[in-house]
C-alpha cells in the first residue's frame, strides 16, 4: 500500500513540475489576468487526467490501495477540478473584459461566439452539473442509477475539454517537448480508462463465461448465488474482495451492484451473498440457474495481502460479514479473534459458517448484539481494548455500516493502534 502510494503521488507532483516548467517557458498572456488564467487552466487539465487514473480501476492499484480509498480521492480532486475550472473561466472573462475595455456579460457572450471557447464553456457547464449533483444533500436524494447517468457527462466533457485545450492554449504546442508531453499524457490517461473499465472487463468475461449455478436462500431476506465459469482457477481473486456484478438476463444491463465474495476462490466457483436492501438485491433470489452474469473485478485492497502481524482482528457489522467470511478461510490457525455486530443473533448473516470457521481455527468469536445507543458501545476504545486486550499487536480488518465503521476506526485512532495494521473496506462506488 505504501509503495503505491508513492508511486501515485510522485507521478502526481512529477506531472505538476512539469506543467509548471511550461507554463513559465510557454510566454504571459494577453495581460496579467490572463497569465493567471492560462495558469489555473493547465492544473486543470492535470487534475482532469488524474480524475480519470483514478477511476480506471487499475488492478494494481486497486488491490494496494482499495477502490474505496481511491473513489474518496477521486470525489476530493473532484471538487478542487471544479473551482479550478471556476476560477480559470471566470478570470478568462475578465480578462478578455479587459482588453476590450467592455463589460464581462457582453465578453461573455462574444467568446461563447468563438468555437473553441464555446467547446471550454461547454465542458465547465458538465463540470459544473455533475459537482452538483454530487453534493452530499442532493446526492443523497438521488436514485444510484440518476447519478451515475448524469456522471457519464464527464466524459464528453473531457472530449470538450482536450478539443479546447488543442485549439485555444499556447503552452500546448509552445515547444516539440510540450506537445509531446501533452500527447502522451492524454493518450496514458484515456488509454488507462479504456483498458481498466472496457478492455479487461469484456475480455474476462468472454474467456471465462460467469453463469449461475445455484441460489441458496440464508434466510427470510439474504440470498447466496453461486457464480461458476471456465478457468476460473486463472481468475486473479483473493479473499475480502469483491466484484461488481450484473446479470443482464435477469435485470437491466445498467443494474449493477457491488457484493463482497463470501467465500474465498476456490478456482471452480465464486460466492456472493446479499441481504435485500432494493430491487436489485432483492430480486437476487429469483435467478434462474444458467443465468449469465457479467462481471467486473475482484477489486479492493481488503485482502491478507496487506498483513504486517502474525495475530488479526477481524471486526464485522451487518452483511459486511461476507468479506471477513471469507478471509476467515485463509486464515492461519490459532491467532485469530472476531467481532460481530448484530441488532439480534437472527440477524446474524452466515452465523454457523462463521462460527464453525473460527472453531476450526481455534480462534474466539464474540457476537456483539443490540441496537445503535443502547447500553454501552461496543466499540468504545476501552470496550475494544477489554474484548481484545493485545489489539495493538493484531492488525485489524474492519467492514460494515459507513457509521460502524467510522466509530471503529476513530476507536482505533484513539487507542493508536498503527495506521498500517488498519484494513477497512466501506460500501458502495459513488
Amino acid at each position: 500500500m505504501v509503495a503505491a502510494r508513492w508511486a501515485l503521488w510522485t507521478f502526481v507532483i512529477v506531472n505538476l513540475v512539469i506543467v509548471e516548467a511550461l507554463f513559465l517557458t510557454a510566454g504571459t498572456g494577453k495581460n496579467g489576468v490572463l497569465t493567471v488564467a492560462k495558469f489555473f487552466g493547465l492544473h486543470a487539465s492535470v487534475l482532469m487526467l488524474f480524475q480519470l487514473l483514478l477511476v480506471a480501476r487499475l488492478p494494481w492499484l486497486d488491490r494496494r490501495i482499495g477502490m474505496d480509498r481511491l473513489t474518496v480521492w477521486h470525489r476530493w480532486v473532484g471538487f478542487t477540478l471544479l473551482w479550478t475550472i471556476l476560477t480559470h473561466a471566470v478570470l478568462v472573462v475578465l480578462g478578455y473584459a479587459q482588453l476590450s475595455n467592455t463589460s464581462m456579460t457582453k465578453t461573455f457572450f462574444s467568446l461563447a461566439g468563438v468555437p473553441a471557447s464555446l467547446l471550454g464553456m461547454g465542458a465547465a457547464a458538465i463540470v459544473v452539473a455533475i459537482g452538483a449533483v454530487s453534493a452530499r444533500q442532493v446526492r443523497q436524494r438521488l436514485r444510484y442509477e440518476t447519478w451515475h447517468g448524469v456522471h457519464l457527462l464527464l466524459y464528453i466533457a473531457l472530449g470538450l475539454a482536450f478539443v479546447h485545450q488543442l485549439q485555444e492554449t499556447t503552452t500546448f504546442t509552445s515547444s516539440a517537448f510540450a506537445k509531446t508531453y501533452w500527447w502522451a499524457l492524454w493518450l496514458f490517461a484515456f488509454g488507462a480508462l479504456i483498458t481498466g473499465r472496457i478492455v479487461m472487463p469484456l475480455r474476462r468475461n468472454a474467456y471465462h463465461r460467469f453463469e449461475v449455478v445455484n441460489v441458496v436462500a440464508e434466510s427470510d431476506d439474504v440470498v447466496s448465488v453461486y457464480v461458476t465459469g471456465r478457468h476460473l482457477d486463472k481468475l486473479p481473486a483473493m479473499a475480502g474482495q469483491f466484484c461488481i456484478w450484473r446479470f443482464p438476463g435477469h435485470n437491466h444491463w445498467w443494474l449493477a451492484n457491488p457484493f463482497s465474495l463470501s467465500a474465498a476462490p476456490d478456482g471452480r466457483t465464486l460466492r456472493l451473498t446479499a441481504k435485500a436492501a432494493g430491487s436489485a438485491s432483492a430480486g437476487l433470489r429469483h435467478l434462474p440457474v444458467g443465468t449469465r452474469a457479467f462481471v467486473e473485478g475482484p477489486y479492493g485492497a481488503f485482502t491478507s495481502l496487506h498483513r504486517t502481524r502474525p495475530g488479526t482482528l477481524l471486526i464485522a457489522g451487518g452483511v459486511g460479514i461476507t468479506p471477513v467470511r471469507a478471509l476467515l478461510e485463509e486464515e492461519p490457525a490459532g491467532d485469530v479473534v472476531v467481532l460481530y455486530r448484530v441488532r439480534s443473533e437472527a440477524d446474524a448473516v452466515l452465523l454457523d459458517e462463521v462460527r464453525n470457521l473460527v472453531t476450526g481455527l481455534g480462534g474466539q468469536l464474540h457476537l456483539l448484539t443490540g441496537r445503535t445507543g443502547e447500553g454501552s458501545p461496543p466499540f468504545e476504545p476501552e470496550n475494544l481494548r477489554a474484548l481484545v486486550p493485545d489489539i495493538m499487536e493484531r492488525d485489524v480488518y474492519v467492514c460494515g455500516p459507513p457509521a460502524m465503521t467510522s466509530a471503529v476506526l476513530t476507536s482505533l485512532r484513539g487507542l493508536q493502534v498503527p495506521p498500517l495494521q488498519v484494513h477497512a473496506e466501506r460500501f458502495g462506488l459513488a
